[in-house]
């Protein structure tokens, strides 16, 4: 069921399609994020006006709660949340890692970890539970939830990390994923292999060479956007790529910004997910053909605008700057929800800009045109 087709080069940005049960998805494309079988203050008719193609599931967090009893109750995810797209799960991995290192009010981490050969144990980060994934139960339980693209369990170091916790890492990441592969029952449901090695140049090479010779749907780089600098990213990203095949899609993990994304692109990636759209929107930073913009800015109070004159999401057709700054400041949810609308609808038409661009053999012009507005800020 699962199937990707390169249907155009511009340099080295591509333009795609992948082909999956609950349809078809035009790349590059961006996947809103949500973790918990919802995209975060909005509804579900809200976010089709702003034109996704597929989003993005959490198995950690669906695990944790509702749990898989309820999954399986319900049939799955799409039907539990009344999704009819297809929806991408992410392992989970990088939140057992992450949410170790944050910490509650009383300072103490919210959850531990403990790092084995055959999987990580690990506390709850909302009641203190013990739990252990294995790459096979990950599999699992990624298979109740029904996403129509699996990730398998991974080490996700963070950054800075040195080459023996890197190197470990890369190993640990590999086994499992030929865990993982044997692990796998659905056929209708793409696994895709994930690329680890920090910054290391030898590493990521090396754990390209040994994802791809596993043959898998799709191949993620992950590790990546975890704190280190973006030409840091850029670099890894150019070297695997020119060992992932061409023939299919590739996905970068966790990235980013409007001009991460651009940049990505030129560099040969099809997919990528981040939180940003919508934890800005939450927090009153919309993004806009000139930049970002702080809604709850002073300057705003008398502004009829619209948050971007270029967007045609429904928030920018019908109100303006000015209004949006006093839903903001006055701590209205209305005011988060139409935030989020507009970042997800100008992700989204980013995203259709620039399969436009390529189709036209014009992409290098976009990204020019693209930093010349954005770098003005208005």
């Amino acid at each position: 069921m699962f199937r990707f087709d390169l249907l155009k080069k511009d340099g080295n940005a591509r333009l795609g399609k992948i082909y999956t049960k609950r349809g078809e998805i035009e790349t590059p494309v961006f996947m809103p994020v949500g973790t918990q079988g919802t995209v975060k203050a909005i509804t579900k008719d809200q976010l089709l006006s702003t034109k996704p193609q597929i989003i993005l599931g959490n198995t950690y967090h669906l695990y944790l709660r509702p749990g898989i009893e309820v999954l399986k109750h319900f049939g799955g995810l799409h039907r539990f949340m009344n999704w009819q797209m297809p929806i991408l799960t992410d392992s989970g991995g990088f939140q057992v890692f992450s949410l170790a290192k944050e910490k509650n009010k009383e300072g103490k981490h919210k959850a531990e970890v403990i790092l084995t050969d055959k999987g990580v144990k690990f506390k709850s980060h909302l009641d203190g539970s013990w739990h252990f994934f294995t790459p096979e139960l990950v599999v699992e339980i990624q298979e109740i939830i029904g996403s129509d693209i699996m990730m398998p369990l991974d080490v996700c170091p963070p950054y800075p990390v040195s080459h023996t916790t890197a190197k470990d890492a890369v190993i640990k990441t590999i086994k499992w994923l030929e865990r993982s592969k044997k692990a796998k029952k659905n056929q209708e449901q793409a696994l895709f292999g994930i690329v680890q090695g920090s910054t290391y140049e030898d590493l990521r090479r090396e754990s390209a060479v040994m994802t791809t010779d596993l043959e898998m749907d799709g191949y993620s780089i992950g590790g990546l956007s975890v704190g280190e600098p973006a030409e840091y990213m850029y670099a890894m990203t150019e070297i695997v790529v020119e060992i992932l095949p061409e023939n299919k899609p590739r996905y970068l993990m966790g990235v980013g910004t409007p001009e991460n994304i651009i940049e990505s692109v030129d560099r040969g990636v099809d997919m990528f997910d981040c939180v940003m759209p919508t934890r800005n929107a939450r927090n009153g930073t919309l993004f806009t053909h000139y930049g970002r913009l702080n809604i709850k800015a002073a300057k705003y109070k008398f502004s009829d605008e619209p948050i971007d004159p270029e967007c045609d999401c429904y928030t920018c057709k019908n109100f303006s700057r000015g209004y949006i700054r006093h839903l903001y400041n006055a701590e209205e949810i209305t005011g988060m929800i139409l935030g989020t609308i507009h970042n997800l609808r100008y992700y989204n038409k980013l995203m259709e800009d620039i399969r436009k661009a390529i189709k036209e053999n014009r992409f290098k012009e976009l990204k020019k045109e693209f930093y010349e507005k954005y770098s003005k800020n208005r």
